[in-house]
């Protein structure tokens, strides 16, 4: 017996048939990029950035024509970091595609070239670079860019959480990349970011190096009603059926993060079999055991937190979006300390990006964890 395919992917390659909407934004990063632009996308986590971007990858005017490489840099500190997970994408999307061009990129890199190691059996070198070989980040960089700019096809390099380069040590790392890429003719570069005030000001101020030298792309909720049929469509395809309305439920709880959406539908489509209806019970114990196999990821988070903080945070969850925080009434509501200590708690959690702002509205940023908060507290 064939197995069915869960249609709701959640990691991994996503065929165009199992790629929900984003016509548009799709068409919009093909264009800039291949008309020699580079691009910026923000939008808040788990809302489709990585997804949207491996999927114009396999697009064929890109696959075809372009070398492609991808890092995320949330979890780097240092330019030395950033220097060793650029290389090591290079290296490793290179080695399949073009044993030439990979060789290539182990003689460019003369600062580290000794340290790669080769296959007794290939002759090929291996990436088994150590952080600590990269003795001069600064100039490794420079070697990685000068080969960028003479690799025998035009080369993509999209950088996730790009907001993290402010945070590092060094000094002028915004300038000296700028700098670089001003100089790389043979590549163009997507900048994606979930820190939406930082990178705003990366990338819209004057004073910041970046400025005015992309095209901005925000990326927002897939609207309710096209997930909603695309849901419907891939339950009824495969002989299973699902509610509308307990799809936008589920597609209101999560405010249309992809992310989340997507692994519930997974793990409900699993759980229903073949002929029958996925019921509300079922999407709720989806969530449910999403929730609980965060618990010790949360907690961790949650035990790094001020209690201060903490108490700003349990009320911005409870409220779901929290306006007017500074006001008597909210105060109150939360049994808050005072509006000057509401407003020191706030800045840091926006400054840790455990919160967001818009348009003077607060919201937890990850909405599992305002879930979990919520449930947590719940049950004290």
């Amino acid at each position: 017996m064939t197995k069915i395919k869960n249609p709701f992917i959640v990691a991994g390659k996503i065929e165009p048939e199992y790629f929900c909407d984003r016509v548009k934004e799709s068409a919009r990063l093909i264009k800039s990029i291949t008309n020699g632009n580079n691009l910026v996308i923000i939008s808040p986590r788990r809302m489709g950035k990585t997804g949207l971007i491996r999927f114009c990858y396999n697009k064929p005017e890109i696959d075809k024509e372009y070398y492609t490489f991808f890092i995320d840099i949330l979890h780097t500190s240092s330019l030395r970091e950033f220097t060793f997970a650029l290389g090591q994408e290079i290296y490793n999307t290179l080695l399949p595609r073009s044993q030439k061009m990979a060789l290539a990129f182990v003689q460019a890199v003369k600062s580290i070239c000794g340290k790669f190691a080769f296959d007794h059996v290939t002759g090929m070198p291996s990436f088994s670079i150590e952080l600590g070989d990269i003795e001069r980040p600064e100039y490794t960089l420079e070697e990685i860019f000068n080969y960028l700019a003479t690799a025998d096809k035009p080369c993509i390099v999209a950088i996730d959480e790009f907001q993290q380069i402010a945070k590092y040590p060094e000094k002028n790392i915004e300038a000296l990349l700028r700098t670089h890429i001003q100089k790389s003719g043979n590549s163009n570069f997507i900048f994606a970011g979930s820190e939406r005030h930082m990178m705003q000001e990366m990338f819209t101020s004057a004073a910041r190096p970046f400025y005015n030298s992309t095209d901005i792309l925000e990326l927002n909720a897939i609207p309710a009603e096209i997930y909603t049929k695309f849901v419907v469509y891939h339950f009824e395809r495969r002989n299973k059926r699902i509610s509308k309305d307990d799809v936008m439920v589920l597609y209101d709880l999560f405010k249309g993060h992809t992310y989340y959406m997507q692994r519930t539908f997974n793990e409900a489509f699993a759980d229903t079999p073949e002929g029958e209806t996925c019921t509300k019970e079922i999407i709720d114990n989806a969530v449910n055991t999403m929730i609980d196999s965060s618990d010790t990821i949360f907690r961790e988070i949650l035990s790094n937190i001020p209690e201060n903080q903490k108490s700003v945070l349990y009320a911005i969850a409870k409220d779901g979006e929290a306006t007017q925080i500074h006001s008597s009434d909210f105060i109150s509501r939360h049994k808050l300390k005072s509006a000057s200590s509401v407003q020191a708690a706030v800045k840091r959690l926006l400054d840790r990006d455990i919160i967001t702002e818009i348009n003077k509205v607060y919201s937890v940023n990850d909405k599992l964890f305002a879930m979990w908060i919520n449930k947590i507290n719940s049950n004290i």
